[in-house]
Parts: structure tokens; sequence; C-alpha cells
């Protein structure tokens, strides 16, 4: 089965050469989502509660143009340039997985932005 290319216009689209998801049968796999709005601003600058929830707004937004919630996201990765943001990632994180929220995993990098805080990519499956 080939790849769909999943956008949305409330994501920003990308400069580089990337999809910010795309669909394989009922795979969703959403690349590296960072806080940046439908115009490309970053949001939140210094705040890692409000660019987590721009993040996981961003993810919510793919999730849904592929037919899905963000209840059916099974995998992400969180990547945090400070584990000092970790508490304060967690909060937000887990008001969009209230219940039985996906596998993940949190590293702590170095992003392409030094105004990111933080980047999540996301793996669902959808209907």
């Amino acid at each position: 089965m080939p790849k769909q290319v999943i956008y949305t216009p409330k994501v920003a689209k990308s400069t580089l050469p990337l999809s910010q998801a795309t669909l394989a049968g009922n795979l969703l796999f959403i690349g590296g989502a960072v806080a940046t709005n439908e115009r490309g601003e970053i949001v939140g600058k210094g705040d890692i509660r409000t660019q987590t929830r721009q993040v996981l707004e961003n993810i919510k937004a793919l999730v849904e143009t592929a037919g899905g919630t963000m209840r059916d996201v099974t995998r992400t990765t969180v990547y945090l340039t400070d584990l000092a943001n970790y508490a304060g990632m967690n909060e937000v994180y887990r008001t969009y997985f209230p219940i039985e929220p996906p596998a993940r995993a949190t590293v702590r990098v170095d992003l392409a932005n030094p105004d990111f805080l933080i980047e999540i990519e996301a793996t669902a499956v959808v209907s």
C-alpha cells in the first residue's frame, strides 16, 4: 500500500524536504513537531508549557486530519533541550493523554533552532 502524505493548514509547512506526517495503511507517522503556529511563527519562546501545548496541538491536528484522535497515538519520542523542563512538559502532556497514554521515550538534545525547547515525534494507529 503506498504512503499518503498528510497535511493540514493548521500546521505550518516546512521549508525542509520533509512531510508533516505520512500514512501507510493505518499507521500514521508524525515527524518531529515543534512549537510553531500555522504561519510558522515560534509560540511560547522560553515557556515549556506553552511550547508543549503548541506541539501537541500540532500533533492533534495531524492525527485528526488522518481520521484519528489522540487516543490513537501509540508511541511518542519527546526531545527536550533541558531536562529541567521535564516536569513542566509532563504537566501539559498528561492533559492530552489523561488515560492509557502512549509508550514514550524522553531524551535531552540540542535542537536545530535554539528557541525550540521541545520537539515530539509520534506514531498512531488510525482506522
